[in-house]
């Protein structure tokens, strides 16, 4: 009988290959999709926009978009946890407030950090306000995160120690007025160049919370 040639070893699967970055070729493709997703958002909105356009934004298949998110909602949802956590990272840096130049200089800075996060961020930002999402779980993440600014902004108010004033209402104005500022001047409705915005909102929180 003859004799049966050995049997090959076993492959071993190699793991897919990482980029210089070490993310793995997955991981780069989620990403892709996100960035499609938050451009063709910004370009469309959230609700005008297809998987057609966020597939051929990101240069991939209808397949693989499925492969990662359900649908448009979810892509959409995904972007706004990296927001949110972006964001609730900033409320937690809220320098302690301060009277004077040096105070408006360090709030300021901190305003600064918050506008580049809100230019880069708009498209989700913007979607939070829209009475369709309010009650989504993206929509949550929007109410969660301004409860974070507003908690921070009211401790720091607290520790100021400034008498007759309401630490609730005043933070409350403060933050609307922080986000709406950013809101008008993205979208171009006010007609204030970029880096004159985050020393002016800080002046002017300065100058109500110590008069």
């Amino acid at each position: 009988m003859p004799r049966r040639p050995p049997r090959a070893a076993a492959t071993v699967a190699e793991p897919a290959p990482e980029a210089p970055d070490g993310r793995s070729r997955g991981e780069r493709t989620r990403d892709r999709l996100l960035e499609a997703g938050a451009a063709v958002f910004a370009d469309r909105g959230l609700h005008a926009a297809r998987v057609d356009d966020i597939v051929k934004g990101a240069r991939t298949s209808h397949g693989t978009f499925y492969l990662y998110f359900a649908n448009k909602e979810a892509l959409f949802q995904a972007l706004a946890a990296q927001v949110a956590a972006e964001l609730e990272t900033v409320a937690s840096r809220l320098p302690p407030l301060t009277p004077g130049p040096a105070g408006v200089a360090t709030l300021a800075a901190w305003m600064e950090d918050f506008a580049d996060v809100y230019a880069r961020s708009g498209p989700v930002i913007r979607a939070w306000t829209e009475a369709e999402i309010v009650a989504t779980d993206a929509g949550q993440l929007g109410t969660d995160v301004w409860g974070s600014f507003t908690t921070a902004m009211i401790r720091r108010i607290h520790e100021a120690g400034v008498d007759g004033l309401d630490p609730g209402v005043a933070a409350l104005a403060l933050v609307a007025m922080l986000e709406r500022a950013n809101y008008y001047q993205l979208t171009g409705q006010v007609p204030v160049e970029e880096t004159q915005l985050p020393t002016t909102l800080a002046r002017a929180a300065v100058a109500a919370v110590f008069g």
